[in-house]
């Protein structure tokens, strides 16, 4: 097997997150327009096929997150492993985790299929919206394994600190869905017009084909699988240190989304065109934190292989770095979309219900955009350093202490606007928690790791 060099733990630590994150920007950002895209697209089939778009990605974000958290499970222990080493038990680790998160999600979608029509209207859909939601998500649903292994994989390539061929990976699937996307919404030659329908075909099938470039790539360049019966007690473990993870990251993602199925449900009060007003204002947020969510994808590896080396100061340093950076950029952001609210809008719809909700929230959300960086990145880091608890504590206080209930008491006082606000508080006071503890938490594991 090819060695695994542990090449994170030496250099200029400013160049490796700057080397890391640039492919993966590239290929996050991809997925990020290609989102825009689908949005734009649905905008020109009609409002309500928009709407239930939006009532259908809070569900997927939570199913996402899951994603998410098993994908920062596998780098926060592959990352370790070649850290200290252990190449062989790094690619145990990464082949073991493609089979726990296939069995995990598959079981997961059998569930969200069963559960379409009970759940959205929960959530206040409308009755007649209903059997185009139903329609759509139980496509989508069908996709939901192929996206999370593909997910666990890029986080395997990552760990060993390369990020390029995971950015090209996801590029080449944004860009395979955006090709297919009007070809099924809109119908070329004998293929019909699917419209809602077609935007979840073109999503089920460019993650197919993302999942199968993962699985080659591990297999025939990186050497990352291994096709020998593992070892029961080992197999075991392996998914042991994955879930030590894996499951607090996920539950730290998964909070986000249930939180905001509950603010889309508040929203839906003032009617769809609000709920889609909502749903493109996410999107173009999705877009613009893109940097932020790149950041978080590699300050993981990077931490997780310098603790395993005991390179204190190299932590303490990227993590200061990335706090700055995060404030710097968020400011930027703020500006450009305050100065861009009102052209924005109309590239997904001219409905003015529509056009105010997604300004309104343009003027007031991006304030803080800025600590909602830190803590994306702060948490990513706990997950590196493999003591995930307190992100989930961090997530709960920022979406659950902080934005519910302010949101509730906004709404009253200050109508959408005040939930609007609340998210802007609730997210600059949660970005100070984070990276005091963060960088309290490093201090502390270096020194236990020292001290072995």
């Amino acid at each position: 097997m090819e060695t695994r060099k542990a090449k994170l733990t030496e250099g200029s630590v400013g160049r490796h997150l700057v080397d890391m994150t640039v492919p993966i920007l590239f290929g996050i950002s991809t997925m990020m327009a290609q989102s825009l895209v689908d949005a734009w697209f649905l905008g020109k089939v009609g409002d309500l096929a928009l709407a239930a778009f939006s009532f259908g990605f809070p569900i997927l974000m939570i199913i996402t997150s899951v994603a998410i958290g098993l994908g920062a499970g596998t780098s926060s222990v592959v990352a370790r492993a070649i850290g200290a080493d252990d190449h062989r038990r790094a690619r145990r680790l990464a082949t073991d985790s493609l089979l726990l998160s296939f069995m995990i999600t598959a079981t997961m979608a059998g569930i969200g299929v069963l559960t379409i029509n009970p759940l959205f209207k929960l959530l206040g859909a409308p009755a007649d919206m209903i059997p185009m939601i139903r329609s759509f998500m139980t496509i989508l649903y069908t996709g939901v394994p192929f996206l999370v292994v593909g997910m666990v994989g890029t986080s395997s390539m990552r760990a060993t600190g390369d990020t390029r061929l995971p950015g090209k990976l996801m590029m080449a699937g944004a860009l395979l869905n955006v090709i297919l996307d009007p070809i099924f919404i809109f119908g070329v030659g004998p293929i019909p017009a699917m419209g809602l329908d077609g935007a979840a075909t073109a999503a089920l099938s460019a993650r197919g084909m993302m999942f199968l470039g993962t699985l080659y790539f591990l297999v025939y360049r990186l050497d990352m699988v291994s096709f020998s019966k593992p070892d029961l007690a080992e197999l075991k473990k392996s998914w042991r240190d994955i879930l030590h993870v894996g499951l607090p990251a996920a539950g730290t993602n998964a909070i986000i989304p249930v939180a905001m199925t509950l603010i889309t449900a508040m929203i839906a009060r003032y009617g769809p065109e609000a709920v889609a007003g909502f749903g493109v204002a996410g999107r173009i947020e999705s877009l613009v934190l893109v940097v932020f969510y790149a950041l978080s994808s590699v300050i993981g590896p990077f931490v997780g292989q310098n603790l395993s080396a005991g390179k204190e100061q190299r932590i303490q340093q990227s993590l200061r770095l990335c706090a700055v950076f995060c404030m710097a950029i968020g400011l930027a952001i703020a500006l450009l979309l305050a100065l861009a609210s009102g052209f924005l809008p109309t590239l997904f719809s001219q409905n003015p219900d529509v056009y105010n909700v997604t300004r309104l929230f343009l003027w007031i959300a991006p304030i803080s955009y800025g600590a909602y960086g830190v803590v994306m990145v702060m948490n990513a880091a706990f997950n590196g350093l493999g003591k995930p608890m307190p992100a989930v504590y961090i997530s709960a206080t920022r979406m659950i202490v902080l934005y519910l209930p302010m949101a509730v008491l906004g709404r009253q006082w200050f109508g959408i606007a005040g939930i609007f606000g609340a998210y802007a508080a609730a997210n600059l006071l949660s970005g100070l928690l984070s990276y005091v503890w963060a960088r309290r938490a490093a201090r502390e594991l270096c020194r236990i790791a020292d001290a072995r």
